[in-house]
């Protein structure tokens, strides 16, 4: 995959809530279009009545490719890191992120922006997402308002490693819904970045959180990175 900002040589700057949204061509769009595909399906296979046949057809498809998928070889790379924290300054991007990624299928995905200073964003889990009966899981719950707070945090110019997360289950989420999410940096007291967050279901404060990151020197970020392309390496080596 090329990389998906002109200018990149000259160090441009593309701030990670704005990089997700950009526009894509090639094979990077078709990934996109791939995973929004496969959230239907997954949103329709969760509430479906089907009948074994039918089922047994999509079954048997969907392992024919992956198995084709396996004959291509993985990707050792992606631009910038899969959560939002980590982000730093320059050319973030989270197409792979299980919560905002656009080419991550589990994603819903949560969409998010900075604004004054702060991040708000929107959200609507569907069927996929439910823990009691038509409302959200309180893990994917925990799950937003980490990539949250941590895209707050990352304000900062600082990346970041989630350290502690504290969430206040006030009501119950609701599945189906336009969420609204928000969130800011509190203070900093040292390496310490203290942030908090809402979540809203119209009028409605469903949960809130108080997250702690730990500013990382990039070099850590990187190191971690190279280690992950081994893996992946030594994964298709095998």
């Amino acid at each position: 995959m090329s990389d998906p900002v002109e200018g990149a040589g000259e160090e441009k700057r593309v701030t990670h809530w704005n990089a997700s949204e950009m526009e894509a061509s090639g094979a990077w769009a078709e990934k996109r279009r791939l995973a929004a595909a496969m959230r239907v399906v997954i949103e329709r296979l969760m509430t479906s009545d089907a009948p074994e046949g039918e089922l047994r057809a999509a079954a048997d498809a969907l392992e024919r490719y992956a198995e084709r998928l396996a004959t291509h070889p993985r990707a050792d790379r992606y631009f910038g890191f899969a959560e939002s924290a980590n982000a730093g300054n320059v050319l973030a991007f989270f197409d792979q992120s299980p919560i905002i990624g656009r080419a991550n299928p589990i994603a819903p995905p949560v969409v998010m922006r900075e604004e004054a200073g702060r991040v708000v964003g929107t959200a609507r889990f569907g069927s996929a997402y439910e823990g009691p009966p038509g409302c959200v899981h309180g893990g994917w719950v925990a799950a937003a308002f980490d990539e949250l707070l941590g895209f707050a945090q990352s304000l900062t110019g600082q990346g970041g490693m989630t350290g502690t997360l504290t969430v206040r289950y006030r009501k119950p989420t609701p599945l189906h819904t336009e969420l609204r999410l928000a969130a800011r940096v509190d203070r900093v007291e040292g390496r310490k970045i203290f942030a908090s967050g809402e979540i809203h279901a119209g009028d409605l404060l469903t949960a809130e959180a108080e997250g702690i990151f730990i500013s990382v020197d990039r070099a850590r970020f990187l190191a971690l990175e190279e280690a992950r392309r081994r893996r992946i390496r030594e994964r298709g080596a095998s």
